[in-house]
């Protein structure tokens, strides 16, 4: 007998036909991989914006789906659960995949770089482009008179803890982790070698630093570290004063000077080492490592008098005796007047 011809049969068959297709469709959806050719980071801030979250994802890492990432991220109550932190979505890695990392807080580290720094103000500013941190906070921190104390420094020495390097840390760390961070780095810096290094020289860490920071301003050429932390410190030796120009420029808070006249040198401050006997107080930038090597290994020698050439080259002219400094200086300042620097 001929089955007779049902048409609701094909109708449902067709449904469920649809019904796989689709479920195929928002499964290959789902997890559908990033397609990256670098590592995206994803910068989530303290205001743990989701909008911006999926901005980040959308154009950094070229998100599969928007639509499909909403959904899961509702479904996996993600909205309610972002962390702060610097996230890495790499290649292949699906929507799920990106969303229990995000959740997770398991962020990836930055490294932060400081070099170069003359003031508090440009250390501030450099982290703080580096980090989620404010540059005011930081630098209020710097400048606080407690603070330091804490970490056995004063307001003076305090910027001698920060030894210029390359540090892997966390783009939400906090102010306090920060410093607690560069004070276990400054210890580890001042290792017993280094320490027994500085006591030969007869100074403390925080005195190297310190004559490093005037080394470094005064020589512009890395090779002159050595003779000039020799210099001083004969100086120091002798009784002399140092007579350092940086530590005028500091004093007068114009690091620009090309030319230290007199009215520079009596200008009153504890940094003013033609009015002050010894080192100043602290640092007058944050020496780097080269000019805290070249202090603690200074050149022995006899110089107790520098001058720059008059070349305007940057380098010195070394002198034993003030004779032969009041020569030397004298062919500088007829440099300067020829070029008219005043």
């Amino acid at each position: 007998m001929k089955k007779k011809y049902n048409p609701s049969r094909w109708i449902i068959g067709i449904l469920l036909l649809l019904i796989i297709s689709a479920g195929i469709y928002a499964y290959s959806l789902i997890f559908k991989p990033f397609s990256l050719s670098e590592t995206a980071y994803i910068y989530i801030d303290k205001q743990k914006n989701y909008e911006e979250v999926v901005e980040q994802l959308r154009d950094k890492a070229g998100l599969p789906s928007e639509k499909i990432f909403n959904l899961l991220a509702e479904r996996m109550n993600y909205p309610n659960k972002i962390k702060t932190g610097r996230y890495a979505i790499t290649n292949g890695m699906t929507m799920p995949d990106a969303i229990r990392l995000l959740r997770s807080g398991n962020q990836t580290p930055v490294d932060i770089t400081f070099n170069n720094m003359r003031t508090r103000e440009n250390l501030a500013g450099r982290i703080s482009q580096q980090l989620m941190m404010d540059s005011v906070t930081l630098l209020n921190a710097l400048n606080d008179t407690v603070t330091p104390g804490i970490y056995g420094f004063n307001e003076f020495t305090f910027i001698a803890m920060f030894i210029p390097n390359t540090y892997e840390v966390y783009w939400d760390t906090g102010i306090n982790n920060l410093l607690d961070r560069m004070k276990s780095e400054y210890d580890a810096f001042w290792n017993e070698t280094r320490r027994n290094r500085a006591e030969k020289i007869g100074l403390t860490p925080v005195e190297v630093s310190t004559l490093a920071s005037i080394v470094e301003e005064e020589a512009t050429y890395a090779d002159e570290y050595p003779v000039v932390a020799g210099l001083y410190l004969n100086r120091i030796r002798k009784g002399m004063r140092l007579e350092a120009d940086p530590t005028v420029k500091f004093a007068v808070g114009d690091i620009s000077l090309r030319r230290i006249l007199y009215k520079h040198l009596e200008v009153e401050s504890p940094y003013n080492t033609y009015k002050n006997s010894g080192l100043p107080p602290g640092p007058i930038r944050i020496p780097s490592i080269r000019a805290i090597e070249a202090t603690l290994s200074p050149e022995k020698h006899s110089y107790l008098f520098m001058c720059a050439k008059d070349d305007l080259s940057g380098r010195h002219n070394f002198a034993v005796t003030h004779a032969e400094h009041a020569r030397n200086a004298a062919r500088y300042q007829k440099a300067l007047n020829e070029k008219g620097i005043y």
